[in-house]
């Protein structure tokens, strides 16, 4: 994802991106219209004004009463209506960013056409703002050679096409084409309005990221762990896919987050099982980004069946334990060994605290100099920071370069920055 930026320090965004911005929503005729309502309501619900422009197919599937309670703006699906106001180009010249969600294959060959025939199209036209087109369709139809033509005319024309889910469509039918979760949709405009423009310059890239917490076994129902939700490895895939590389997810511990469009989830549980995955995942990827966080220390020994408080104190009282690999450090390592590519970019996080001897930042950079990694996104942690939150901070560290500032942002927003700070030293 290429990144036009509205300020020079990253992760700033303008105070015009901070104030309520006007969003329509397009509503193609698709079975997933219905779906656009929980959109609509994400918007709204943050404050935004919402203008829902359904085309006169998408009416079959969702009557115009729920978009305009929903949105609290007329309906209208005509160029003829409210010709008083010239409503076919006052939408979108008014428009921050348009979304169309779904769009069907129909609705994307007229786009290409440059067609005007409905409000809708005649928005799409007029609108110099973020357009986001979100395609939801069976497998066939995403495939089919004319469709794919039809996403890269738009991509060249610098409209944002969002990868489709994989998952469960129309009746049995199961494959890419499903329309993403609405909370998906919803953060990847957040991130246009950001300043964060999508670029699909990733194409043939492998990108390998790692998410969530890992779990030690103590026995078959205990585990040490931590507190992380994986929303940030989650974010950098969701980013990553928009960017058009193949994507591998290895998931830890992580809470109920939609899986990434376009993503391969690999699931794993313990430290050592994460090592393993990232080992064979990242020998032929371009990208390898550690953002699991993984615990140090796991029991040297895991009691077979569960340990009973009062029968066994001294055993849950008094716990053995070895250090974990150094994931990062042996990617690193690997990459230095030969057994990844020579150029394959290495990214790790720190989450940090200070102290009497230093701050976050202090030993985020010591950190940086001891794994060896190419990029580092460093966070200070602790109770309501960063874990388990949908916002993060913290600074990008890069050779040679003074550590750049991402201030408080969405996690899609502050992933987009790490993947610039990525781009900028992945070789062409």
């Amino acid at each position: 994802m290429g990144i036009v930026k509205r300020s020079r320090i990253i992760g700033r965004v303008t105070d015009q991106a901070k104030q309520p911005s006007n969003i329509v929503v397009g509503v193609c005729g698709g079975i997933a219209a219905y779906k656009a309502c929980h959109l609509i309501r994400n918007f709204t619900e943050a404050g935004d004004n919402v203008r829902v422009v359904p085309t006169q197919a998408a009416l079959n599937f969702v009557g115009a009463a729920t978009f305009e309670a929903l949105s609290g703006n007329p309906v209208s699906t005509t160029v003829f209506d409210a010709v008083d106001e010239v409503q076919h180009v006052r939408v979108g010249q008014e428009a921050d960013a348009l979304v169309i969600a779904p769009a069907t294959a129909d609705a994307i060959a007229r786009l290409v056409a440059g067609r005007a025939d409905d409000l809708l199209m005649a928005t799409a036209l007029v609108a110099t703002c973020p357009v986001i087109v979100v395609p939801a369709m069976h497998t066939e139809m995403w495939l089919n050679p004319a469709t794919q033509d039809n996403v890269a005319t738009l991509r060249r024309r610098g409209i944002t096409v969002m990868e489709p889910a994989h998952g469960r469509l129309t009746g049995k039918d199961t494959g890419p084409g499903r329309l993403p979760d609405a909370e998906q949709i919803a953060e990847l405009v957040r991130t246009e309005l950001a300043g964060y423009r999508s670029q699909h310059d990733w194409v043939g890239k492998k990108v390998v990221i790692s998410a969530g917490g890992t779990q030690e076994d103590m026995d078959p129902v205990r585990y040490i762990g931590n507190r992380s939700s994986g929303r940030q490895g989650f974010a950098l895939a969701e980013i990553a896919s928009q960017r058009g590389a193949e994507v591998v997810l290895v998931a830890g511990n992580t809470e109920q987050l939609p899986t990434p469009s376009g993503a391969r989830v690999r699931n794993i549980g313990s430290t050592v099982e994460l090592e393993t995955a990232m080992q064979e995942e990242a020998a032929d990827a371009d990208i390898v980004i550690m953002a699991a966080a993984v615990s140090d220390y796991r029991p040297a020994k895991a009691a077979t069946s569960k340990m009973k408080k009062g029968q066994a104190d001294e055993e849950l009282s008094r716990i053995e334990l070895v250090e974990n690999p150094d994931i990062l450090r042996g990617l690193v390592d690997a990459r230095e060994a030969g057994k990844l590519k020579d150029d394959v970019v290495i990214v790790g996080f720190a989450a940090e605290t200070g102290d009497e001897n230093g701050d976050a930042l202090d030993y985020a950079k010591q950190k940086f100099v001891r794994k060896g990694c190419d990029v580092l996104m460093a966070n200070e942690v602790g109770k309501g920071k960063v874990f388990g939150q949908k916002s993060n901070e913290g600074w990008i560290l890069r050779k040679d370069v003074e550590p750049q500032v991402v201030e408080s942002g969405s996690k899609q927003v502050v992933a987009a920055q790490i993947l610039a700070a990525v781009n900028e030293i992945l070789p062409s």
